[in-house]
């Protein structure tokens, strides 16, 4: 029989833990209830490296699992003779434990100081008490999320407080520090109170201590370097930003100067035997050239296209096209056989600058007279198809211009490959979203 005290602790460490773990889950449930209700799923997932998977089954099994946990611990109590039904069920509590912290993306190892505990309690009156300790110990350390968290991509608890008022995320904050504390606190009393029964000393709790403090050192050594990492990402972070301003204005600036250099050329051919074309010519030229300078201040204002800004994306693309059409003698063909071009706003500015870039390019660099715009959908994947007839290049320069259509589309997860043997042709792939089907399917995730 183990000694009431004993008892209490290893009770009320099973009892926190299981209330932990539930109020963890059902955090992340209601949280995510909320931001899908307030229609910000979109801009949240930006925000975030990571998300779980659909929080009303993660409760669900998360409960499944806790019932098993206390139902493994009751027929270790009522059978604590049975030496294999025993281990059995420590082996139970050891696995379903784990599945918990895997299910929880590591946000909560709490759980494994109630598993070690009833192990260092079942092995109290050996020689093994001190490994099951350290085993404990290093168990706790390697599954901390912060640890983790600098090699894997992991949703985090602070992403959820995050979403909440400033005035209400100091006090979840302390709440979830508050957790974290206990669980610690209440393994060490167990601890203590094992190494106090068996030795009647307390030389022990003094090396447990120890430990705990190199441990914590460890953390704290891990917390730097987390810091360090995030001020690296910060800098990344302006980085990128400053290079998608440049391609936005680069796209803006080369698409319009290359409409103004064809029309341009074409009132110096007309301007001897047509003078009223050649001004009406003018008045194109000075349209398109007013809405390249409003383009490039929106660009500079982080701004999307003054295009999407006013149409939906297939009269964007339509209106471009269109003014191309007018002023260079290159014939656009666009075809689209999606019903409803309708995306996120990332995918539909990059889908824009894509076909804006390319058909740049092919006037510019190629001379082509012709080129075709094809967007056909595959599945869940947006594919664009633009070919042109012009002089081609079999080994192209992968200049400005072709590395920001690579890094645009990449930052989507697609693919780009380019093919200058035949005129030139650029397919690029691009995974989408779906708009609100996006927002609806993160529950399922």
């Amino acid at each position: 029989m183990k000694e009431k005290q004993i008892q209490y602790v290893e009770n009320a460490l099973l009892i926190f833990n299981i209330l932990s773990v539930m109020g963890i889950t059902v955090f992340i449930y209601i949280t995510t209830n909320k931001i899908c209700a307030e229609y910000n799923a979109s801009t949240y997932l930006q925000q975030v490296q990571s998300i779980p998977w659909n929080p009303k089954e993660l409760l669900i099994v998360i409960t499944a699992l806790l019932m098993i946990l206390v139902g493994s611990y009751e027929v270790r109590n009522l059978m604590s003779d049975d030496k294999t039904c025993y281990t059995i069920s420590l082996i139970v509590d050891f696995v379903v434990s784990i599945l918990i912290i895997i299910l929880l993306d590591f946000n909560y190892n709490g759980i494994l100081l109630w598993v070690f505990a009833s192990m260092i309690s079942y092995r109290r009156e050996g020689r093994g008490i001190y490994a099951m300790i350290v085993l404990g110990v290093g168990t706790y350390i390697c599954t901390n999320h912060t640890l983790l968290g600098l090699s894997y991509r992991l949703f985090s608890v602070k992403d959820y407080i995050s979403y909440y008022d400033v005035s209400l995320q100091k006090y979840l904050y302390g709440f979830d520090n508050l957790i974290t504390s206990i669980s610690i606190l209440l393994f060490l009393l167990f601890c203590v109170c094992i190494i106090i029964t068996q030795s009647g000393t307390i030389e022990e709790v003094k090396g447990l201590y120890k430990q705990l403090s190199v441990a914590n050192e460890e953390l704290q050594e891990a917390n730097v370097k987390l810091q360090e990492y995030a001020n690296i990402k910060g800098k990344m972070g302006e980085t990128k930003e400053r290079n998608r301003l440049a391609r936005e204005i680069h796209d803006t600036l080369g698409h319009t100067l290359t409409g103004l250099s064809a029309g341009i050329d074409a009132c110096i051919t007309m301007v001897e035997y047509s003078p009223e074309s050649t001004k009406e010519q003018l008045n194109i030229l000075s349209e398109v050239a007013r809405n390249g300078i409003k383009e490039v201040r929106r660009s500079v204002n982080e701004l999307r296209p003054d295009a999407l800004e006013r149409l939906n994306l297939e009269y964007a693309i339509m209106k471009m096209i269109e003014e191309m059409n007018q002023l260079t003698s290159t014939n656009v063909d666009f075809h689209c056989d999606i019903e409803n071009l309708k995306f996120d706003e990332d995918e539909e500015n990059t889908i824009y600058r894509v076909i804006q870039e390319s058909i740049t390019n092919s006037i510019r660099h190629g001379h082509a007279h012709n080129i075709s715009v094809d967007l056909t959908k595959i599945y869940s994947d947006i594919h664009i198809l633009i070919k042109d007839d012009g002089i081609g290049c079999k080994n192209p320069h992968k200049g400005f211009g072709l590395k920001h259509i690579i890094e645009r589309v990449e930052m989507l997860r697609g693919k780009v490959e380019f093919d200058g043997s035949d005129g030139f042709t650029t397919k690029v792939i691009i995974p989408i979203r779906w708009g609100e089907e996006y927002d609806e399917s993160t529950n399922s995730r």
